[in-house]
């Protein structure tokens, strides 16, 4: 056997790194793998390798460093070490599902289980309907049917159920959006394992989690043993360094990094961001952070717990929480360094999220609308950043700007919160002011298209740029849609103009 050592490149996929502003550098001990080609089946000579005498050791078992998701792992299938590649029984802290894959899941549990098992832990099992909900589409609304139906037979404690479709606000446990819902609720605590039927579910990873989704056979098995056999991923490290400027969110960081990684650049990897860029940012910011792993084909995100995380739960969860951090000589796959202070606004242009550009060099497309909401862009900051846009501008918008608040908290503060600067203005009043659509029921929306008669889905082949996290044919609704994703600032500066902007033509 002949073998050869490979290592892998640490090649950018940009050519013009100076437009970008980015360096990559391959970690200090990049992994190597063994390749290995047989040359010949007939054996001409063996020879033996000189041994020699053996001593006994003398400093005892030798710990490796491991990443932050490496210690999770370890921590939920009760191992000391573990390192990537190795399949492992993992103990799940929450699993979530909603109407779209609960269905699916609930039925794989009873075929399996039996239909008069019971789920491992009532109080574990957190199911949130949000996708397909204020549709009169009647397969829709027998999936929350049977979430209800299920929740009731098993006495489930988190279940956020609405039933008057005509006012949300009159369900009073109802949320919205699973993955902000999670938050809010206190479901998402450092050093936990959480596991959601959505792959978005990745978001959790800001809290310094292990989050990411699974399918409906794995979330059936998981339902009746709380355990799932999962493969220890290796890890990327990406270091954020420099002054976070005012005209930038967290929503142009990752778009910046996927376009520099791929659509398949973290395929089944832990990201991890550091540095001091990503300490100075909100929970909510973070979250966006987290939530687009997935368009890079991550396995999970995740951000280390700090004072920030610490001080968002101490109103949210009394479940005590032991946070993880890696350790100094863990090992990293690769590790990618950015000078954020030097970042402009991006945008992902059709039809994939890697296919990145400046703002700035799409100023002469002409758009047809613009939706703030989802997971990924319908949070309380995300609103509050479209509606400083607005306000700066002091124009209306040129074309249809449709808001769709994650969750009935978001909805809430949309209408009481005082937008910083406005006099005392809420984001609805400025919202109001701007000539956008009145802020519609929290819920996943349009971000994935669903029944044809969902608010603000893309029924006809225009270009919208979006706040939400794909941007793939037919994602939004029609096949021939074009979908700019985007961060709230530059969506807003987008609405007030009808072609794709900076968001400095206002901010600055």
């Amino acid at each position: 056997m002949a073998c050869s050592t490979v290592t892998p490149p640490s090649t950018s996929f940009i050519g013009n790194k100076k437009d970008l502003n980015l360096s990559v550098f391959s970690s200090a001990t990049p992994l190597s793998s063994q390749k290995c080609e047989r040359k010949s089946k007939k054996i001409c000579s063996v020879m033996s390798p000189q041994q020699s005498e053996r001593k006994p050791a003398t400093t005892g078992s030798v710990k490796t460093g491991m990443t932050m998701t490496e210690k999770i792992f370890a921590r939920a299938s009760e191992k000391t070490q573990l390192s990537p590649g190795e399949n492992v029984w993992v103990d799940v802290d929450v699993l979530m599902t909603h109407d779209v894959c609960g269905p699916g899941s609930i039925g794989i549990f009873k075929k399996e289980f039996g239909q008069n098992a019971k789920v491992w832990d009532r109080e574990k099992v957190v199911i949130i309907p949000d996708h397909y909900i204020f549709t009169t589409d009647e397969r829709a609304n027998r999936n929350v049917d049977i979430l209800r139906d299920f929740c009731t037979e098993q006495n489930i404690k988190y279940f956020y159920d609405i039933k008057d479709l005509s006012n949300f606000k009159a369900n009073p446990d109802y949320k919205g959006v699973c993955h902000v819902a999670l938050a809010q609720e206190g479901h998402c605590r450092p050093g936990e394992v959480l596991l959601g039927t959505d792959s978005h579910t990745c978001t959790a990873g800001a809290f310094g989690q292990f989050a990411t989704g699974i399918g409906n056979t794995d979330a059936g098995f998981v339902l009746g043993t709380g355990k799932l056999l999962l493969k220890v991923p290796p890890t990327l490290r990406f270091v954020m360094d420099g002054e976070m400027p005012d005209y930038l969110l967290a929503k142009d960081l990752i778009l910046q990094i996927i376009g520099e990684i791929s659509v398949a650049g973290g395929t089944y990897k832990a990201m991890e961001f550091v540095g001091s860029t990503v300490e100075s940012l909100s929970m909510e910011e973070r979250m966006t952070l987290c939530n687009m792993v997935v368009e890079a084909g991550g396995k999970n995100g995740i951000v280390p717990a700090d004072s920030t995380t610490f001080k968002y739960l101490e109103d949210k969860t009394s479940v005590p929480y032991e946070p993880v951090y890696s350790d100094a000589k863990a090992r990293f796959l690769k590790e990618y360094r950015f000078d954020i202070s030097k970042l402009e606004p991006l945008v992902a242009k059709p039809h994939s999220p890697d296919n990145r550009a400046l703002a700035r060099e799409c100023k002469d497309v002409k758009i047809d609308r613009v939706y703030i909401g989802s997971c990924t862009g319908g949070k309380t900051e995300d609103f509050m950043a479209a509606a400083r846009v607005f306000l700066a501008s002091g124009k209306k918008v040129k074309v249809p700007t449709f808001l769709v608040p994650a969750t009935q908290k978001v909805w809430m503060d949309v209408y009481s919160l005082p937008v910083a600067g406005s006099g005392g203005k809420t984001c609805s009043q400025i919202f109001e002011e701007a000539g956008c659509d009145t802020p519609a029921s929290p819920s996943c929306g349009a971000c994935l298209g669903g029944p044809k008669d969902t608010y603000a889905r893309l029924n006809e082949p225009q270009v919208c740029v979006s706040t939400t996290n794909r941007n793939f044919p037919g994602r939004m609704g029609h096949k021939e849609g074009q979908i700019y994703l985007a961060s709230p600032y530059t969506a807003a500066a987008s609405a007030l103009t009808g072609y794709v902007t900076d968001p400095r033509e206002f901010l600055q």
